[in-house]
């Protein structure tokens, strides 16, 4: 089993590999099948979070798998199916604490310590096995376009923001708490715009009187390229939730350097910006009403 240092040496180095490609691995799997953005899920139904989404895409990019499901080999067993022999599941992981009790420098006092880890298992795309229910094999049907943007809409204006629309600039402002919008004719398309603001609200919902993140001083020059990518996760995360086609941002491609210098420096940073995002992304879930909250 590989350990948490090999993990997340593994993890950034491949993507690594695709962003100095100038490939952003969290769009390029949304084309996949032809289904658009889906998030990988479990047995459950559940949706995977943080750096684990970023895995099962960059996984089934590569194999051409269309359906979300993933399982282990066991809950194959107990689905009443089977993993088909020769094939190689993919490494997750799975984030937790132990208490050690450990010895105040300062006092001589002993105190418990909450120590964080990883542990990895494998998983399976339901494709790979034989013999599942059609529960776990069902692959989701896109709604509508005008159904999604429908849906995008009522998710936008369920957390509050205030928007500030013309300007040819999207950006938060955190001095005056407001999202500011280049007017919606200047996008692409009605998906552009979205992809675009969901991006602002990931900013948005980091405010002091919200998340409250913080890079603080730590990471200097670079800790707002840190914060452009836990927004641009976020809102991929987010698309994939509302069935938006994300794209990248071009005014982000400046990003791609400090991106590649932070992922090289820090192998934990790519698991901490995914982090981050799916915190941001279950935040503005639960600003929705119970009935869009259960839908999205």
């Amino acid at each position: 089993m590989a350990s948490s240092r090999d993990i997340h040496a593994q993890v950034t180095d491949r993507i690594l590999a695709q962003l100095q490609q100038g490939v952003r691995p969290w769009v390029k799997p949304w084309s996949t099948g032809g289904l658009g953005p889906v998030r990988p899920t479990r047995s459950t139904g559940e949706r995977y979070r943080g750096i684990n989404t970023l895995i099962l895409w960059e996984a089934a990019d590569l194999a051409g798998y269309t359906a979300p499901t993933w399982i282990t080999f066991k809950q194959a067993l107990e689905a009443g199916g089977h993993v088909r022999k020769g094939e190689t599941g993919t490494t997750v992981v799975y984030a937790s604490t132990f208490s050690r009790t450990l010895e105040d420098q300062a006092t001589g006092d002993s105190v418990e310590a909450e120590i964080p880890f990883l542990k990895t298992y494998t998983v399976f795309n339901v494709e790979q096995c034989d013999d599942l229910p059609s529960t776990l094999t069902a692959k989701p049907t896109p709604a509508p376009e005008p159904q999604r943007i429908d849906a995008a809409e009522t998710f936008v204006a369920n957390t509050g923001v205030s928007l500030v629309p013309g300007g040819d600039k999207a950006f938060y402002a955190p001095s005056e708490d407001v999202v500011a919008m280049p007017a919606r004719q200047a996008f692409t398309s009605a998906e552009a715009f979205y992809s675009t603001l969901l991006h602002e609200l990931v900013h948005w919902s980091g405010a002091d009187t919200r998340l409250t993140r913080t890079f603080g001083q730590r990471f200097a020059d670079t800790a707002y390229a840190r914060e452009e990518l836990v927004a641009e996760l976020g809102a991929a995360f987010l698309c994939a939730d509302l069935g938006i086609e994300g794209s990248p941002r071009e005014d982000h491609a400046a990003y791609l350097d400090h991106w590649l210098g932070v992922l090289k420096e820090d192998k934990r940073a790519i698991f901490q910006a995914a982090r981050f995002a799916s915190q941001a992304s279950d935040y503005l879930h639960g600003l929705q009403a119970p009935a869009v909250a259960a839908a999205a």
